[in-house]
Formats: structure tokens, sequence, C-alpha cells
């Protein structure tokens, strides 16, 4: 890059300056990551707008790693967001603003210039398509007292969590032997995510309609766009980024879950996807694909391999039934929006390429079977308990 490039990219880009950071630490920013030397004070040429911070601290001798911390910031143009390592707690916290100020001015001096790391900006158009919908009312809304997103405040999500053998393969992926909690007040902060019923329940209506609001999500879907979104179609698909994020960069078990909520309510709907919703749902394929994308890539680093667990690659896993349900249902429809069409068939050879995925129509009797655990199975309501009900 030209000398003069570069230095235009210094001053009109954000910098993240982290103070103290020991040697060895983790440092990631979106799909980056750094391992910090003995000069590392944070990330320069950052681009406006929403990012992910995230890291986990080391040992003396950089070979085990504590849980990941990360925290979503917004940032503009020629910003300086100020961070000290606080060593008792082994994490970033704010520093006054007097001190904020005053290394502000340093850093727009570049007198950090040379211990500052770039962002990669051919590694921008990664993360716009992990975060292009998130805002920051998203982050505001969602994100936990503190800012901090971790596993190690959800020691109760790791408990409940581990249903389905792929869950229970990717909490012990996550967790193994690094996973620690802390009896303190952390435990408690944890994200606000909207609510999503995995089963319809509605009283007063008959049985065989009870069974068909189970089977197709679109009513469902409706009801949680109107009442927790406001009817804001990329307000909900914000979410399902600002979870995918969580998850992939922080490791965080609950926004998995949640991640795993919204995909499958969206991938559970029959009748919108071809008729009221045509817009929503080709978004919702579109960024479902830059996360498989991405997210199945081998070479993103330690810290970014949720996604990547062998346990994912099983024909068995709720995604592989959900996908197969829907590209069925977009792929043989009689009309069905143009945009919709071409970005299911992308999402389906993604899946097939990169992972070997077959999505060709089976019966039971040939080996489709649901894992008897699996919360995601089909929900058939008994007409006679509803009845009676």
């Amino acid at each position: 890059m030209e000398p003069n490039t570069a230095l235009e990219l210094v001053k009109k880009g954000a910098t993240f300056l982290a103070l103290d950071v020991p040697q060895y630490t983790l440092f990631g920013i979106d799909t980056q990551m750094f391992s910090a030397g003995p000069n590392f004070k944070g990330i320069k040429m950052i681009p406006p707008g929403i990012h992910f911070i995230y890291y986990s601290s080391s040992n003396r001798e950089g070979n085990e790693f504590s849980p990941i911390v990360g925290f979503f910031i917004d940032t503009s143009s020629s910003q300086v967001i100020v961070r000290r390592w606080d060593q008792k707690e082994e994490r970033l916290v704010k520093v006054s603003e007097e001190e904020e100020e005053r290394y502000s001015d340093a850093v727009k001096r570049l007198e950090f210039d040379k211990q500052l790391g770039p962002y990669t900006l051919s590694q921008y158009g990664d993360w716009t398509h992990l975060s292009n919908y998130i805002t920051k009312d998203t982050v505001d809304r969602l994100e936990p007292i503190g800012g901090k997103i971790t596993i190690a405040c959800e020691s109760d999500v790791v408990e409940m969590f581990s249903k389905t053998s792929m869950e229970k393969s990717l909490a012990e992926h996550l967790t193994n032997n690094k996973f620690s909690t802390r009896d303190d007040k952390s435990q408690k902060q944890r994200c606000y995510y909207t609510a999503i019923p995995r089963v319809v329940k509605q009283k007063g209506i008959s049985g065989e309609d009870l069974t068909s609001l189970n089977l197709d999500k679109t009513y469902l879907l409706e009801t949680i766009l109107m009442k927790e979104y406001g009817g804001d179609e990329e307000a909900l698909l914000a979410e399902l980024q600002f979870a995918f994020i969580a998850f992939l960069m922080g490791q965080s078990l609950e926004a998995f879950l949640q991640w795993k909520l919204l995909v499958s309510l969206l991938l559970g709907c029959t009748e919108s996807p071809l008729h009221s919703r045509s817009q929503l749902f080709t978004k919702f394929v579109k960024a479902l694909y830059y996360q498989l994308k991405i997210g199945f890539q081998k070479d993103t680093g330690d810290m970014t391999q949720g996604v990547a667990d062998e346990s994912w690659l099983s024909s068995d896993s709720f995604l592989h039934r959900l996908c197969k349900d829907f590209f069925s249902l977009v792929l043989e429809a009689p009309v069905v929006d143009g945009d919709l069409l071409t970005w299911t068939r992308r999402l389906k050879s993604l899946l097939e390429d990169s992972i070997g995925w077959k999505f060709q129509e089976d019966s039971a009797a040939d080996g489709v079977f649901f894992d008897e655990d699996d919360e995601y199975a089909p929900v058939v309501e008994n007409l006679d308990d509803a009845m009676s009900k």
C-alpha cells in the first residue's frame, strides 16, 4: 500500500487502543485474530460501523487460554476507543474520560502508530456479510449489562444445553478444559434475546388446526415479527446475525441456542417464503449462506471454530433436516420469487460442495432418523388429546 494511502486510512479509520495487554493474549476483531506480542497496543484503520472485539488471555507459556470474552462496539470516522487490561480480572476495562482524551490525542499524533496492528481491509467484506443488519439499536437492545459476552457467564446454559448428540459435542468443544466459572455477579449478565417458543400453543382451536400451526411456522413468525420487532423484518435478521457472531467469535452457547431457534423458526415456514414474506426469506437465506460459508472455513483460527466442529457435518443435524425440507419447498414450487430461488440454490450448493451433504428425498426406511432427544423433531398434536383440553 502506498504510504500516503495508508496514512489517510489511519487518520480516517477508527482506532481501538488496548493498553497493557499481556503477551500471547489472543485478540480478535470481526473475522480477524492476532496474538499479542510485547509491543501490541491495539488495532488501527477500523472502518466506521459495528464491530465485535474478542479476546482470550493466556498463561505465561502461551499454551493455555481462558474463556473468550467479547463485546460489540460502534465506531465512527477517526474515533479512538481506549481500554486498559485489568490484571486481576484478566479483562479489558474502560479508562477515565480524562485518560481517554489524553490517549486519543496521542493516537491522533501517531505516537502509537507502530504498536497498532492494521485492520485487514481485504477481510472487511466477510464482516459486512455477517453484520450488515446490525445497528447500534440492535446492540443496545440485546447486549448484556456491561456488554461482556462470555461462556463463563453461562454455567446454567451449559447444564441445560446438551440435549442432542450434536449439541453435546458442541458444548464439549466450546467448554473443554478451558471452561471455568466464577462465583460473581457476571454470571447474571446475559443477553436480552427475544423469546422464541418452540411449539405453538393456542386455546380455543381444533387439534387439527393446532397441528397445522406447528407444521408451518408462518403464524408464529408473523406473531413474533409484530409483537417483538414491531413488524421490522431487518430487526429480526439483525438478532440472527448478533447471535451468530456471539456464537462464532465469542463461543457463546446461549448465542448458539438463540441462533438455532431463529433459524428453525424461519426454515420451518412453508406459506410465508412463497407468498407474504418472499423478500424477508431472500435476505434470510443470503445471510445464512454467508454465515455458513464463513463459519465452515477451516483457516479461521482457534477462536472461530465453533461451526466447523465435526458434529455439524452429520446428516442427522437439525440444520440438515430443516434445510432439506426448505429446499424441497422452494425448489419444487411452481411459482417462486427469482431472488429467493437463486439464493436457495446457492445455499444448497454450498452445503453440498463444502461438506458433502445430500438432499435427495429419502424415506425413514432408507435411513433418516431423528435423535430421540431432538427438540426439533416434527411436532404432531394428538387430536383426541387436543380436543379434550
